[in-house]
């Protein structure tokens, strides 16, 4: 059973001791995406992750993984499911070859002749792979899990706090790998992360939840801004005295050394510029600046931590 749509999920509810955690999420990632899943602490994040891997029920709702529905197809929808939650776990004194022999022991099904060596290629480990775990950097453990967890080609990889301890060198290596596997591999992957500017670079979507409620979502790479949406606009002019009439009517605002920011449509920049223009103001430059993501998390969860 595939479809376009790796995870779904439709009305997620759960309720701890009386207490609604989670409440009517609703949500889905697709094949080849890379998705960032952030929210403050106690937002319900790592709630929702334990559902998705089948450590904890729903009180109500449905989640769908390959197409199969955890509640009552739980053993086909979790086989496919890879997850790191933190650090993965191994054994350091063994290699990381016979780490991934003795995982694929552990598998509910056969991994296929050559899937092995297929997917320590893909994690860039295989000068490494038969060195013992102890002798490996923080970024080559998470390379190793990340292998463990695609063995049995999940059609989605979860990852919780992906790069916790890794340097700035092994966030971008991770990150490199990262997109490589959603390509190649096309599954979904979904980030759980409190590292916004991370997540910014590296994943295609970013859902924002707070108080178990979805409250955001934020096309991060790839996304073109439509026409008609308001973004800030700066201009950098010359002569502006001459035009503050123009100047007014648009809302430009002054800042400094020339530079002007008024909130406007995509649409409204050709006409402004070319009145502009018209009235002898000499036009340097015009830019648009869009929010980043953490302007975007700040809005929406009023300047919670997302840690």
């Amino acid at each position: 059973m595939e479809t376009e749509q790796a995870m779904e999920l439709v009305g997620v509810s759960k309720t701890i001791g009386g207490k609604p955690i989670i409440k009517d999420l609703s949500f889905s990632v697709r094949r080849g995406e890379i998705c960032g899943f952030l929210g403050p602490n106690g937002s319900g994040k790592t709630t929702t992750i334990r559902m998705m891997v089948g450590l904890m029920s729903m009180s109500a709702g449905e989640i769908r993984i390959a197409g199969f529905p955890v509640r009552t197809q739980r053993s086909k929808a979790l086989a496919h499911v890879g997850a790191i939650v933190e650090n993965p776990e191994l054994y350091p004194y063994m290699s990381g070859h016979k780490n991934l022999v003795h995982f694929a022991r552990m598998a509910a099904g056969p991994i296929p002749a050559g899937r092995m060596e297929e997917i320590v290629e893909l994690v860039g480990l295989t000068d490494a792979i038969h060195d013992k775990v102890k002798t490996y950097s923080l970024g080559m453990r998470q390379r190793l899990g990340i292998a463990q967890a695609l063995l049995h080609r999940p059609t989605v990889l979860i990852l919780d706090e992906p790069t916790n301890g890794l340097d700035p060198a092994g966030i971008r290596e991770l990150r490199d790998y990262l997109r490589n596997l959603a390509k190649t591999e096309s599954i979904a992957i979904l980030i759980s992360s409190h590292l916004l500017a991370e997540v910014e670079l590296i994943c295609d979507r970013a859902l924002i939840i707070q108080e178990g409620r979805l409250v955001g979502e934020r096309i991060v790479r790839g996304g073109a801004t439509a026409e008609d949406e308001l973004v800030l606009v700066e201009f950098e002019l010359k002569g502006i005295e001459a035009g503050e009439h123009t100047a007014g009517e648009y809302g430009l605002l002054r800042r400094e050394n020339g530079l002007y920011t008024a909130n406007l449509s995509k649409s409204a920049i050709p006409e402004i510029v070319s009145r502009l223009v018209g009235q002898g103001i000499d036009v340097y430059q015009v830019a648009i600046r869009k929010p980043t993501l953490e302007d975007t998390f700040l809005q929406l969860t009023k300047g919670e931590d997302s840690r």
